[in-house]
Protein backbone atom coordinates (compact mmCIF):
# COMPACT_ATOMS: atom_id res chain seq x y z
CA UNK A 1 0.00 0.00 0.00
CA UNK A 2 2.84 2.26 0.72
CA UNK A 3 4.42 1.99 -2.44
CA UNK A 4 1.23 2.44 -4.40
CA UNK A 5 0.76 6.23 -2.35
CA UNK A 6 4.62 7.01 -3.04
CA UNK A 7 4.15 6.55 -6.95
CA UNK A 8 0.72 8.45 -6.64
CA UNK A 9 0.60 12.07 -8.06
CA UNK A 10 -2.26 12.63 -6.61
CA UNK A 11 -2.63 14.55 -3.43
CA UNK A 12 -4.97 12.81 -1.87
CA UNK A 13 -3.89 9.51 -2.06
CA UNK A 14 -5.95 7.40 -0.03
CA UNK A 15 -8.94 8.48 -2.33
CA UNK A 16 -8.10 8.57 -5.49
CA UNK A 17 -8.63 5.73 -8.30
CA UNK A 18 -4.82 5.72 -8.61
CA UNK A 19 -4.67 4.10 -5.31
CA UNK A 20 -7.74 2.09 -5.95
CA UNK A 21 -9.81 1.64 -9.38
CA UNK A 22 -12.74 -0.52 -8.28
CA UNK A 23 -15.61 1.36 -6.84
CA UNK A 24 -15.76 1.12 -3.33
CA UNK A 25 -19.00 0.04 -1.99
CA UNK A 26 -20.98 1.01 1.46
CA UNK A 27 -23.83 -1.45 2.45
CA UNK A 28 -25.81 0.33 5.01
CA UNK A 29 -28.88 -2.01 5.77
CA UNK A 30 -30.43 -2.92 2.00
CA UNK A 31 -28.68 -0.05 0.78
CA UNK A 32 -25.52 -0.18 -1.31
CA UNK A 33 -23.80 2.77 -2.38
CA UNK A 34 -21.57 2.69 -4.70
CA UNK A 35 -22.81 -0.38 -6.64
CA UNK A 36 -24.64 1.59 -9.82
CA UNK A 37 -27.88 1.07 -7.48
CA UNK A 38 -29.23 4.31 -6.16
CA UNK A 39 -30.47 4.37 -2.87
CA UNK A 40 -32.70 7.40 -1.30
CA UNK A 41 -32.25 8.78 1.86
CA UNK A 42 -35.21 10.55 3.22
CA UNK A 43 -36.51 12.21 6.16
CA UNK A 44 -37.29 16.00 7.99
CA UNK A 45 -34.72 18.05 8.05
CA UNK A 46 -35.37 18.23 11.82
CA UNK A 47 -36.50 15.37 14.80
CA UNK A 48 -39.26 17.32 16.33
CA UNK A 49 -41.14 14.72 17.99
CA UNK A 50 -41.42 10.95 18.63
CA UNK A 51 -44.72 10.86 16.36
CA UNK A 52 -43.23 13.19 13.67
CA UNK A 53 -40.61 11.25 12.85
CA UNK A 54 -42.43 7.47 13.15
CA UNK A 55 -44.61 8.98 10.52
CA UNK A 56 -42.92 10.21 8.01
CA UNK A 57 -40.25 7.27 8.37
CA UNK A 58 -43.32 5.38 7.74
CA UNK A 59 -44.59 7.15 4.58
CA UNK A 60 -40.63 7.47 3.26
CA UNK A 61 -40.39 3.54 3.11
CA UNK A 62 -43.68 2.67 1.72
CA UNK A 63 -42.18 5.05 -1.25
CA UNK A 64 -38.90 2.75 -1.32
CA UNK A 65 -36.77 5.37 0.46
CA UNK A 66 -34.12 2.93 1.90
CA UNK A 67 -32.73 5.13 4.78
CA UNK A 68 -34.24 7.89 7.33
CA UNK A 69 -32.54 11.07 7.88
CA UNK A 70 -33.24 13.27 10.55
CA UNK A 71 -31.34 16.17 12.93
CA UNK A 72 -30.94 16.24 16.07
CA UNK A 73 -28.02 18.68 16.55
CA UNK A 74 -28.58 21.44 14.28
CA UNK A 75 -25.85 23.71 12.88
CA UNK A 76 -28.16 26.91 12.56
CA UNK A 77 -26.98 30.51 11.00
CA UNK A 78 -29.35 31.97 13.78
CA UNK A 79 -28.50 31.44 17.83
CA UNK A 80 -32.52 32.27 18.19
CA UNK A 81 -33.34 29.36 15.59
CA UNK A 82 -34.39 25.76 16.78
CA UNK A 83 -31.09 23.46 17.53
CA UNK A 84 -32.55 20.28 17.95
CA UNK A 85 -33.89 17.89 20.51
CA UNK A 86 -30.21 16.64 21.09
CA UNK A 87 -29.73 13.27 23.13
CA UNK A 88 -33.77 12.97 23.04
CA UNK A 89 -33.69 13.43 19.79
CA UNK A 90 -31.31 10.80 18.77
CA UNK A 91 -33.11 8.23 20.90
CA UNK A 92 -36.39 9.18 18.66
CA UNK A 93 -33.78 8.15 15.74
CA UNK A 94 -33.29 4.95 17.54
CA UNK A 95 -37.19 4.03 17.42
CA UNK A 96 -37.02 5.34 14.21
CA UNK A 97 -34.88 2.08 13.50
CA UNK A 98 -36.47 -0.44 15.69
CA UNK A 99 -40.00 0.07 14.36
CA UNK A 100 -39.04 0.68 10.67
CA UNK A 101 -36.15 -1.12 10.40
CA UNK A 102 -34.36 1.67 8.61
CA UNK A 103 -31.16 2.53 9.48
CA UNK A 104 -31.00 6.18 9.87
CA UNK A 105 -28.33 8.99 8.85
CA UNK A 106 -27.45 11.97 11.44
CA UNK A 107 -25.31 14.96 11.73
CA UNK A 108 -22.61 15.43 14.36
CA UNK A 109 -21.48 18.78 15.22
CA UNK A 110 -18.81 18.49 17.69
CA UNK A 111 -16.08 16.17 19.62
CA UNK A 112 -18.54 16.43 22.66
CA UNK A 113 -20.97 14.62 21.38
CA UNK A 114 -19.37 12.47 18.86
CA UNK A 115 -19.23 8.96 21.18
CA UNK A 116 -23.17 9.86 21.63
CA UNK A 117 -24.08 10.18 17.77
CA UNK A 118 -22.24 7.30 16.90
CA UNK A 119 -24.11 5.32 19.21
CA UNK A 120 -27.46 5.83 18.03
CA UNK A 121 -26.84 6.25 14.20
CA UNK A 122 -26.04 4.01 10.74
CA UNK A 123 -24.37 6.57 9.12
CA UNK A 124 -22.60 9.72 10.59
CA UNK A 125 -22.75 12.75 8.90
CA UNK A 126 -20.79 15.87 8.44
CA UNK A 127 -22.27 18.82 7.26
CA UNK A 128 -21.25 21.56 5.16
CA UNK A 129 -19.91 23.76 7.52
CA UNK A 130 -17.96 21.28 9.55
CA UNK A 131 -15.79 19.76 6.02
CA UNK A 132 -12.27 21.17 7.02
CA UNK A 133 -13.08 20.82 10.90
CA UNK A 134 -9.74 19.22 11.03
CA UNK A 135 -10.65 17.48 14.39
CA UNK A 136 -14.06 16.15 13.84
CA UNK A 137 -12.57 14.43 10.35
CA UNK A 138 -9.90 13.08 12.16
CA UNK A 139 -12.23 11.54 14.97
CA UNK A 140 -14.35 10.51 11.95
CA UNK A 141 -11.48 8.24 10.87
CA UNK A 142 -11.56 6.31 13.81
CA UNK A 143 -15.50 5.42 14.26
CA UNK A 144 -16.68 2.29 13.23
CA UNK A 145 -19.46 3.81 11.27
CA UNK A 146 -19.73 4.79 7.61
CA UNK A 147 -19.43 8.64 7.55
CA UNK A 148 -21.81 10.78 4.92
CA UNK A 149 -19.53 14.13 4.55
CA UNK A 150 -20.84 16.75 2.81
CA UNK A 151 -19.15 19.50 0.51
CA UNK A 152 -18.35 23.06 1.95
CA UNK A 153 -20.79 25.71 0.85
CA UNK A 154 -17.41 27.03 -0.90
CA UNK A 155 -15.13 23.84 -1.80
CA UNK A 156 -13.41 23.12 -4.53
CA UNK A 157 -13.41 19.35 -5.87
CA UNK A 158 -9.47 19.19 -4.56
CA UNK A 159 -10.39 20.61 -1.25
CA UNK A 160 -13.68 18.16 -0.33
CA UNK A 161 -11.27 14.98 -1.32
CA UNK A 162 -8.73 16.12 1.48
CA UNK A 163 -11.10 16.01 4.06
CA UNK A 164 -11.90 12.48 2.96
CA UNK A 165 -8.58 11.90 3.06
CA UNK A 166 -8.04 12.91 6.76
CA UNK A 167 -10.96 10.43 7.45
CA UNK A 168 -9.44 7.90 5.23
CA UNK A 169 -5.70 8.12 6.68
CA UNK A 170 -7.62 7.22 10.28
CA UNK A 171 -8.63 4.30 8.89
CA UNK A 172 -11.96 4.59 7.97
CA UNK A 173 -12.57 3.45 4.17
CA UNK A 174 -16.12 3.72 4.67
CA UNK A 175 -17.22 7.48 3.44
CA UNK A 176 -20.04 8.81 1.53
CA UNK A 177 -19.34 12.16 -0.14
CA UNK A 178 -22.73 14.49 -0.62
CA UNK A 179 -22.75 17.23 -2.77
CA UNK A 180 -25.35 19.68 -1.43
CA UNK A 181 -24.88 23.42 -3.54
CA UNK A 182 -22.53 25.64 -3.60
CA UNK A 183 -22.29 29.46 -2.24
CA UNK A 184 -22.54 31.63 -6.10
CA UNK A 185 -24.20 34.76 -7.20
CA UNK A 186 -27.54 32.97 -7.62
CA UNK A 187 -30.82 34.21 -5.65
CA UNK A 188 -33.17 31.84 -7.03
CA UNK A 189 -32.06 29.13 -4.72
CA UNK A 190 -30.46 29.42 -1.77
CA UNK A 191 -27.20 27.22 -3.47
CA UNK A 192 -26.06 26.53 -7.01
CA UNK A 193 -26.12 22.61 -7.34
CA UNK A 194 -23.05 21.38 -8.70
CA UNK A 195 -24.34 18.21 -11.07
CA UNK A 196 -20.82 18.52 -12.42
CA UNK A 197 -19.06 17.59 -10.23
CA UNK A 198 -20.65 14.06 -9.92
CA UNK A 199 -18.37 12.95 -13.37
CA UNK A 200 -15.56 14.41 -12.13
CA UNK A 201 -15.53 12.79 -8.45
CA UNK A 202 -16.31 9.20 -10.39
CA UNK A 203 -13.14 10.07 -12.39
CA UNK A 204 -11.06 10.99 -9.45
CA UNK A 205 -12.06 8.88 -6.38
CA UNK A 206 -13.72 5.65 -6.13
CA UNK A 207 -15.65 6.81 -3.17
CA UNK A 208 -19.55 6.86 -4.07
CA UNK A 209 -21.19 10.33 -4.14
CA UNK A 210 -24.43 10.90 -3.76
CA UNK A 211 -26.50 14.37 -4.21
CA UNK A 212 -29.14 16.29 -2.07
CA UNK A 213 -31.13 19.13 -3.96
CA UNK A 214 -33.16 19.58 -0.79
CA UNK A 215 -30.35 22.20 0.68
CA UNK A 216 -29.59 23.18 -2.66
CA UNK A 217 -32.08 24.69 -3.67
CA UNK A 218 -34.30 25.19 -0.89
CA UNK A 219 -36.83 25.41 -2.59
CA UNK A 220 -40.12 22.80 -2.74
CA UNK A 221 -40.74 23.51 -6.73
CA UNK A 222 -37.32 22.99 -7.16
CA UNK A 223 -36.45 19.72 -5.76
CA UNK A 224 -38.50 17.91 -7.79
CA UNK A 225 -36.46 18.95 -10.68
CA UNK A 226 -33.23 18.94 -9.75
CA UNK A 227 -33.53 15.32 -8.35
CA UNK A 228 -34.84 13.99 -11.65
CA UNK A 229 -31.20 15.76 -13.07
CA UNK A 230 -29.48 14.02 -10.04
CA UNK A 231 -30.82 10.51 -11.36
CA UNK A 232 -29.39 11.60 -14.84
CA UNK A 233 -26.08 11.87 -13.66
CA UNK A 234 -25.75 8.52 -12.33
CA UNK A 235 -25.25 9.60 -8.83
CA UNK A 236 -24.65 6.80 -5.99
CA UNK A 237 -27.68 8.00 -4.13
CA UNK A 238 -30.29 10.90 -3.39
CA UNK A 239 -31.09 12.58 -0.15
CA UNK A 240 -34.31 14.02 -0.06
CA UNK A 241 -36.40 16.31 2.50
CA UNK A 242 -39.54 15.45 3.52
CA UNK A 243 -42.02 16.30 6.06
CA UNK A 244 -45.42 15.44 7.03
CA UNK A 245 -46.69 19.29 7.81
CA UNK A 246 -43.55 21.33 6.22
CA UNK A 247 -45.99 24.63 7.23
CA UNK A 248 -45.15 23.87 10.44
CA UNK A 249 -41.54 22.33 10.41
CA UNK A 250 -39.08 23.76 12.70
CA UNK A 251 -36.18 24.00 9.96
CA UNK A 252 -36.45 24.32 6.57
CA UNK A 253 -39.97 23.74 5.70
CA UNK A 254 -39.83 25.20 2.77
CA UNK A 255 -37.50 22.82 0.84
CA UNK A 256 -39.66 19.85 2.29
CA UNK A 257 -41.54 17.99 0.35
CA UNK A 258 -44.63 16.19 1.22
CA UNK A 259 -45.06 12.74 1.61
CA UNK A 260 -47.52 12.12 -1.67
CA UNK A 261 -44.94 14.10 -3.62
CA UNK A 262 -41.82 12.15 -2.74
CA UNK A 263 -43.82 9.07 -3.45
CA UNK A 264 -44.35 10.63 -6.80
CA UNK A 265 -40.47 11.49 -7.31
CA UNK A 266 -39.15 7.87 -6.33
CA UNK A 267 -41.25 6.70 -9.09
CA UNK A 268 -39.44 9.71 -11.78
CA UNK A 269 -36.29 8.97 -10.77
CA UNK A 270 -36.24 5.35 -10.44
CA UNK A 271 -37.27 5.42 -13.97
CA UNK A 272 -34.54 7.54 -15.14
CA UNK A 273 -32.50 5.58 -13.35
CA UNK A 274 -32.96 2.45 -14.80
CA UNK A 275 -32.85 3.53 -18.16
CA UNK A 276 -29.43 5.75 -17.80
CA UNK A 277 -27.98 2.70 -16.20
CA UNK A 278 -28.83 0.99 -18.82
CA UNK A 279 -27.65 3.43 -21.66
CA UNK A 280 -24.56 3.60 -19.41
CA UNK A 281 -23.30 0.17 -19.49
CA UNK A 282 -21.72 -1.53 -16.25
CA UNK A 283 -19.75 0.65 -14.05
CA UNK A 284 -16.21 -0.28 -12.94
CA UNK A 285 -16.15 -2.73 -10.50
CA UNK A 286 -17.30 -2.54 -6.62
CA UNK A 287 -14.30 -3.67 -4.26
Amino acid sequence: MLAIMKKSSSPYKLVSREFKKQNTCIRVGDAVFGDNSMPVIAGPCAVESQTQVLCIAESVKKAGAKLFRGGAFKPRTSPYSFQGLGEKGLQYLSKVREETGLPVVTEVLDLLNFDLVEKHTDIIQIGARNMQNFSLLKRAGKAKKPILLKRGMSAKLAEWLMAAEYIMEQGNHDIILCERGIRTFATHSRNTLDLSIVPAVKKESHLPIIVDPSHATGVRDQVFPMACACAATGADGILIEVHNNPNQAQCDGAQSLYPDQFAELMGKINTIHNIVGKNNGKRKQCC
